[in-house]
């Protein structure tokens, strides 16, 4: 365990953005740079064909459990994936978690659209999924930074609803302190700039565990509703 996490707790990063944001190019730009910092792909647990929103949901507690692997370490952990902020907080094993940051990696729609097409039909074959689909997908997830209230139906499904924790966040709204979104648009950005603003990201999230005034620890989602 690293001394600067032993005294000042560990924190889960998530990165999340739909397709052909620019998650995986940002991430090989972190690889190595950063201390005490795990880096890791949400789909590296491997994606089934078709997954579902259902699907989605187990993977995220999965995911949050390697979280609490590290946090037991002392090691910070920086999950890039398709998971809003929302579900990962309505997880169920999120109020065991220390601390929590997120942030949208995103572009505009002609940039997704030309990044997309070059990844070719043998891939939109492969992820069952059409143009149209990720461009919806990218237009919620940024009114979902902005607004945790923002049309939740979305990433809620009747097969999960037992065993994700929706209520925990009731009444939140986007001037709520506890919801804060880092946004970085990589539509002219070099793939350098976008790995510097994570860099700086990091170490102002770093900066408020230290000092005590990170807003969002899982111990703020404990009490809240468990429906």
């Amino acid at each position: 365990m690293s001394a600067l996490s032993a005294r000042f707790g560990a924190l889960l990063f998530l990165l999340f953005g739909s397709s052909a944001a620019g998650k995986t190019f940002a991430l090989n730009q972190l690889r190595g740079r950063v201390d005490d910092l795990a880096i890791h792909d949400f789909d590296e647990i491997g994606v089934p064909p078709r997954a579902d929103t259902a699907w989605r949901h187990g993977a995220d507690e999965q995911w949050l459990r390697r979280a609490l692997e590290y946090q037991s370490e002392g090691t910070d952990l920086l999950l890039a994936g398709q998971t809003p902020f929302g579900e990962l907080l309505a997880a169920p094993s999120a109020p065991r978690l220390e601390a929590v940051s997120a942030c949208l990696i995103d572009c505009d729609d002609q940039t997704r659209i030309a990044r997309l097409r070059a990844r070719g039909p043998e891939w939109f074959a492969r992820t069952a999924g059409e143009l149209q689909d990720y461009l919806n997908w990218a237009a919620w997830m940024r009114g979902h930074a902005v607004d945790p209230s923002w049309r939740t139906e979305v990433i809620r499904d009747d097969a999960t609803d037992d065993e994700m924790h929706w209520a925990r966040l009731d009444g939140w709204r986007g001037d709520d302190p506890r919801w804060r979104v880092r946004v970085i648009d990589t539509t002219e950005l070099p793939v350098e700039e976008v790995g510097a603003r994570l860099l700086e990201w990091i170490a102002e999230e770093r900066a408020l565990l230290r000092a005590g005034t990170h807003p969002l620890s899982g111990a703020a989602l404990h009490n809240q509703g468990q429906a």
